[in-house]
């Protein structure tokens, strides 16, 4: 089994704790800002000012649907702490990833941005992030496995982990980091090859998908919809309409310079 006895808390500033999963969440938004940045250097038709304007609407959309799909997931207990409703200890990825889709698009309806091609550079950019800020949760504790006795197995013994103490876990986040950098060396195959714009998006939410609905049954959470997830709910909803529209419009074209 592999221990894991890393304080998650990094320090303290009175009553306020610095984790490392903030820490990770911050270098993961960082890593896809600067992602884009660096595409735009390198040729990709968005201005800097486009670039800066979108992440200013979609950082605070993603953290906001972020934080409700939580609430609204673990509303069992909110629902009896409502003071503690607004804060940032509970996120969702997926919640991430669509708030901050949806204020981009926002965005760009109010813009001379094309959000279709905007989003295919962002999203390889995406995935590696969310690689990034799944080391957080790893240090963390959070977003465990069911119970395993499989050699790799995580134990926390650190009583600042979310998992429980002593308990050999299937380590579903670096499952997922693993993924996740698999799926990044996918779209960067792909890179300017799928046609219409938006295709690399799809595919690249479409394997997030997928990795979610199937390792939700390796992972601890609550019952939310049929015995699923919220994320497998999410996953099932997502995938009904990317893999349609992927099967009839998406086309193979040659590399564009």
């Amino acid at each position: 089994m592999i221990t894991i006895s890393i304080d998650p808390v990094v320090f303290t500033i009175g009553s306020i704790e610095v984790r490392w999963y903030g820490i990770f969440i911050a270098l993961a938004i960082l890593t896809v800002f600067l992602w884009t940045v660096w595409q735009v250097k390198k040729g990709a038709r968005v201005s800097y000012d486009n670039v800066f304007a979108a992440a200013l609407v979609g950082i605070p959309s993603g953290i906001v649907l972020a934080r409700l799909l939580h609430v609204i997931d673990r509303w069992e207990y909110y629902g009896l702490h409502p003071g503690e409703i607004i804060g940032g200890g509970g996120l969702t990825a997926y919640g991430g990833v669509l708030g901050a889709t949806i204020g981009v698009w926002a965005y760009s309806r109010f813009s001379k941005v094309n959000f279709a091609y905007l989003a295919d550079v962002i999203a390889p950019g995406i995935i590696l992030s969310q690689a990034v800020g799944r080391v957080g949760c790893t240090i963390n504790g959070c977003c465990y496995g069911l119970e395993t006795l499989l050699p790799w197995g995580i134990v926390y013994t650190h009583p600042d982990s979310f998992c429980p103490l002593g308990v050999s876990t299937h380590p579903t986040t670096v499952y997922e980091i693993i993924w996740n950098l698999l799926v990044f060396g996918v779209l960067l195959r792909l890179k300017g090859h799928l046609k219409p714009d938006g295709s690399l998006y799809m595919v690249y939410i479409s394997l997030y998908s997928v990795y979610r609905l199937g390792t939700g049954f390796l992972r601890e959470g609550t019952s939310f919809l049929f015995g699923l997830h919220q994320a497998q709910i999410i996953a099932v909803i997502v995938l009904a309409i990317t893999i349609p529209l992927l099967a009839m419009r998406t086309r193979w074209v040659r590399a564009e310079e």
